[in-house]
């Protein structure tokens, strides 16, 4: 009995996550930005996974990818620019930035 309540704890405490993972995702596609990038594969911008490892252990990773995408930018990941997104809403961005950040390579 002791078991299944402590898998049944555990599983509540994980379930946050995949939803959070889920929306950083939906919010993704939802934005455009999957048309050029996925999670593990250049497209026209960097793979999601190559951001999260470029940025791991930064505590400022989340502001500077957050300026990014509002500002749009070049150079980082090469000649061709990422245009501004300043519509996306400063809550649908941390969301999606906390989902890429999560990413493991």
């Amino acid at each position: 009995m002791k078991i299944a309540a402590v898998a049944f704890a555990a599983a509540g405490l994980l379930a946050p996550g995949v939803v959070y993972a889920d929306a950083g995702e939906d919010l993704l596609k939802k934005a455009g930005c999957t048309a050029c990038h996925s999670n593990d594969k250049k497209i026209v911008g960097p793979a999601y996974n190559d951001v999260s490892a470029k940025y791991k252990g930064d505590a400022g990773a989340a502001a500077k990818l957050a300026d990014k995408v509002k500002k749009g930018g070049t150079g980082a990941w090469g000649p061709v620019p990422m245009p501004p997104n300043p519509a996306v809403s400063d809550a649908d961005l941390k969301t999606m930035i906390t989902y890429i950040l999560a990413l493991k390579k």
